[in-house]
């Protein structure tokens, strides 16, 4: 009788250290099923449903105002001045061969914004006025200076990047053989008239800048000008560095007409660098955003990807150019 009575305790006390094990593993069972009960039943909560997808320490919030505001800092209204005049550049393109003025004022007019009066002078008389680029003289720019970055002779042309697949090949770039309203080839021209004249010191800086500015379009430096809009880079700071231009100078004109020519992809930079770091386009570091982080093919491509992941993704009140004149 003694044993029944102790094999009954035995049981209740097994019994007793069941039940909470058996609670515990019931409300997993409940838990695990919570989910699929709900969406049963309509029920659909997604991860991060209804939030930003912004990560916590990107949490600055894009507005159209802001939008706007950040626009018109990458493209100011009142553009972009570089501490440098026309001169005599344009006659100096025309007399180079660079330059077939019919044909330059031609491309304008079939676009549907000829050439203005100011910009006929500069060509063909030149103009004692500092150089500022704006969203109405971008596309003159561009052009105007794509054939002085051809044109003038220079150590970048004749030695840089641009020649490592042979001479015979130089003219088969975007910004060489894209080059099509010169008076003569394009090689007939190339490196060939010293209308910028640099020394030592100036080359130094040319070549330092250059070497550290990219484009969306491409991953080359400036240093290696394959495309019209690294040519017409190169004709800038080498006209920058004539005029005594520093370093710091050269970046931020640099960033400033990659703007100008670039305005959707640097408009996707201010937008980068707003929400991510709270940083206003006027604000951040010239020599950053112009560098391959940012401002080459690869690089821009994943601030691009950045964008998108967190449905920052704008366009831009302007469209950007082509690699033809």
């Amino acid at each position: 009788m003694e044993n029944s009575n102790n094999s009954n305790n035995q049981l209740q006390s097994f019994i007793s250290t069941l039940k909470p094990l058996a609670l515990v593993l019931l409300a997993l069972l409940i838990i695990l099923a919570l989910p699929l009960i709900l969406q049963e039943f309509g029920f659909n909560f997604s991860q991060k449903d209804n939030l930003s997808k912004i990560s916590p320490e990107t949490e600055t919030p894009i507005n159209s105002s802001d939008s706007q505001i950040l626009f018109s800092q990458v493209n100011p209204e009142e553009g972009y001045t570089i501490k440098a005049k026309y001169g005599n550049i344009g006659p100096k393109l025309l007399e180079s061969g660079a330059i077939d003025f019919e044909k330059f004022k031609d491309i304008y007019a079939r676009s549907g914004s000829p050439l203005t009066e100011e910009q006929i002078k500069i060509l063909t008389q030149g103009a004692d006025k500092e150089i500022t680029v704006n969203q109405d003289n971008a596309h003159f720019l561009l052009n105007f200076f794509w054939a002085l970055g051809l044109a003038n002779k220079n150590p970048i042309l004749d030695k840089g990047a641009i020649t490592k697949y042979g001479q015979d090949q130089i003219g088969s770039f975007a910004s060489t053989g894209g080059w099509t309203i010169g008076t003569k080839d394009t090689m007939d021209f190339y490196s060939k008239s010293e209308i910028i004249l640099l020394n030592q010191e100036q080359q130094a800086k040319v070549d330092e800048v250059t070497n550290n500015v990219f484009r969306p379009c491409c991953n080359n430096s400036t240093a290696f000008p394959d495309c019209n809009h690294g040519m017409a880079l190169l004709g800038v700071l080498e006209l920058m560095a004539a005029n005594d231009a520093s370093v710091s100078e050269m970046y931020e004109a640099a960033k400033y007409f990659n703007g100008f020519w670039f305005p959707q992809q640097y408009f996707d930079l201010a937008l980068y660098f707003k929400a991510k770091d709270g940083l206003d386009f006027k604000d951040v570091d010239p020599k950053i955003i112009v560098g391959p982080e940012y401002s080459s093919g690869s690089g821009f491509s994943k601030t691009k990807k950045w964008l998108s992941d967190n449905n920052l993704i704008e366009k831009a009140p302007q469209g950007g150019g082509s690699c033809g004149v």
